[in-house]
């Protein structure tokens, strides 16, 4: 009978070990008549290098099979330009062995016009969130004991909250309503890491929704249901870096997967020194230049190595294969300049070749805009770098913004700052598709910047609304959130929205408890939103601006009909402009509409402006 139960125990020992052989495989499938159709399978299990594939399918041939110095890998190449939607099967051998086996491969078919889909552009406003801080919908999936983050608490500014997917999907016609035209959440892939693994960019499995946000299923749906009201669905997505916590780290597929590999087995992480100029600086150094690229982001922060061809192509699919499961309408590309720059052309190029109208921002966090002129496509750099990247995000306006509206007015302070930032457009390639922004998620909110007043930040609002740019509102700036106890702090600049979770005495979706500012500041963006929405001359038409004169600055979008004319006055008291000097502009005589207040007027030869705000008046009536 011992030997019974002994044979049993180590049959199904066996078993289990059969039933494992594959842990993981990625993609987890692709589809039919794709662009890119030679596809690399990245292959986990134990001893899978001992095992011979092949595949028997007239339609679909095995290009290449690489190892590396780690047997738990596989890494096929197979060639899918003739391939049909269905499965098609991988045989698995090993000489001598009878437990071979086979693995049945997915081919998708390819949603109608998926190729031809729309990324965003200088027509949409887009609608950041962290999402564990914007609603909770789903309590049940709060807390996932299978991961090593098992807290939540809406106390700890640096814990998980609860917020996910569901919360998002059920707040869509507020989205809408306020005139926003695109979601950016920022990363909800799994973040298995001790603490802080809310903000979700230490990622620990690219190809799974972190369960707390829900399921991939939830992920598609918000999509779904945000296309219906015409929101396109912006992915956040992190090529330098993965989490310490991946599950690569413990066992790494080859000597150089990540860089200062040597270093980290050794117990010394190498940092980053942050300096993103080495990119365009002719003088750098090359450990300069090696330390930017390769260095570490932060030490719990694994530093992937571009250079590597086998994770290069792991990457390129892996956004590929987001962008078709999602029906995504763009990617926003986190610390952009950190990664080995002429992977990233070939990776905006390949994303760029499956999807020619797509869009993808990169973040270059610098205010100067040479720096953040560089990563656009058709930049003229003397370097020759080409980069295949269609925006990059607007800091030196952003900046130029705060700046303009904190100081007082001299000759070189105050709304000159905007002008002449303004005027650096010269300097990029295209910049109607560079993507402005009062703030986000990583630096102090715009209410705390510009000292707490209404005023000043209808003002900064109002103006970059009104740019030839893409446009960027983080969630909650609608009704002032700010993090003036700390400012800067991460935690509290992710501060949870109001309404988001059952027993909110204050709920920013109903108006309910919101005081008087908030409710003022809430109306103010959402008919500046939606007039943005519908209006051709601030999509796309002819930009006029003028010098900045005894406290005033006008900017002026003009397209057919429609002229659309932003006026800032930082005068604390009531003034009458003499319009005269704006004579080329074309309003002379002509009736125009406030857009906040529905005031209609005839434009003389003289403007009263009530003391220090904006006046945004448009022809279209």
């Amino acid at each position: 009978m011992k030997e019974i139960k002994l044979f049993l125990i180590l049959l199904f020992l066996g078993l289990n070990v059969y039933a494992q052989k594959i842990d993981k495989i990625e993609p987890p499938y692709w589809w039919a008549d794709m662009n890119h159709n030679q596809l690399e399978i990245m292959i986990y299990g134990k001893d899978i290098a001992k095992y011979k594939p092949t595949i028997a399918n007239e339609t679909i041939q095995l290009v290449e099979v690489k190892n590396t110095e780690n047997d738990n890998y596989l890494f096929l190449t197979v060639d899918l330009s003739k391939a049909t939607v269905g499965n098609f099967k991988i045989d698995f051998a090993r000489a001598g062995k009878k437990n071979n086996f086979s693995y049945d491969y997915e081919l998708k078919q390819r949603k109608e016009n998926s190729k031809f889909r729309k990324g965003f552009d200088s027509s949409d406003a887009i609608y950041l969130i962290t999402p564990d801080r914007f609603a909770n919908a789903d309590t049940t999936n709060d807390v996932v004991k299978r991961l090593k983050e098992i807290k939540i608490n809406r106390k700890d500014d640096y814990g998980r909250h609860g917020g996910d997917l569901k919360g998002i999907t059920n707040h869509l016609n507020y989205i809408n309503e306020m005139g926003f035209t695109a979601i950016w959440p920022t990363p909800v892939l799994t973040n298995d890491m001790k603490e802080s693994s809310y903000h979700g960019y230490a990622m620990t499995d690219l190809y799974e929704v972190d369960p707390r946000f829900g399921t991939l299923e939830d992920y598609i749906t918000l999509s779904k249901k945000a296309s219906e009201k015409g929101i396109k669905l912006i992915m956040d997505q992190v090529e330098n870096h993965i989490g310490g916590g991946h599950w690569w780290m413990k066992d790494l597929p080859s000597n150089n997967w990540v860089n200062f590999q040597k270093e980290y087995l050794g117990g010394k992480t190498v940092i980053t020194n942050h300096r993103r100029t080495t990119n365009q600086d002719s003088y750098a150094s090359e450990i300069d230049k090696k330390l930017m690229s390769e260095g570490w982001f932060v030490a719990d922060m694994p530093d992937l190595n571009q250079n590597n061809q086998l994770l290069a192509n792991y990457l390129i699919q892996n956004s590929i294969w987001w962008v078709e499961t999602l029906d995504l309408g763009g990617i926003r590309q986190d610390t952009y300049p950190y990664p080995d720059k002429e992977f990233m052309s070939k990776w905006a190029g390949a994303i760029m070749a499956e999807y020619p109208n797509f869009s993808i921002v990169g973040e270059e966090w610098s205010t100067n805009p040479l720096l953040v002129g560089y990563w656009q496509k058709n930049a003229e750099n003397k370097d020759g770098y080409h980069s295949n990247l269609i925006s990059s995000m607007d800091f030196p306006m952003q900046k130029a913004i705060v700046d303009a509206l904190n100081e007082d007015e001299t000759w070189g302070t105050g709304l000159v700052k905007m002008y002449e930032g303004l005027a650096n457009d010269f300097s990029y390639s295209d910049p109607k598709n560079i993507m402005i922004f009062p703030d986000n998620h990583d630096m102090s909110r715009i209410y705390t910047q510009l000292g707490g007043n209404l005023t000043k930040t209808k003002m900064a609002l109002g103006y970059l609304l009104s740019l030839p740019r893409i446009s960027q509102i983080y969630y909650g700036t609608e009704v002032l959130i700010s993090d003036a106890k700390k400012p800067g702090d991460h935690g509290l600049i992710r501060t949870d929205f109001p309404g988001g979770w059952e027993g909110d005495t204050i709920n920013a979706f109903t108006g309910e408890g919101l005081s008087k500012n908030q409710i003022e500041m809430q109306s103010f963006l959402k008919q500046v939103l939606n007039y943005r929405k519908n209006s051709e001359a601030i999509h796309s038409g002819k930009t006029l601006h003028f010098g900045p004169e005894k406290g005033v600055y006008v900017l002026v979008r003009i397209k057919n009909d429609e002229i659309v004319a932003v006026i800032l006055n930082k005068n604390d008291k009531e003034i009458n402009l003499d319009v005269s000097r704006f004579s080329e502009v074309g309003l002379n005589g002509r009736k125009v509409k406030n857009i906040n207040t529905s005031e209609e007027f005839i434009w003389n030869n003289s403007l009263k402006i009530n003391k220090k705000g904006i006046l945004i008046l448009t022809t279209k009536l």
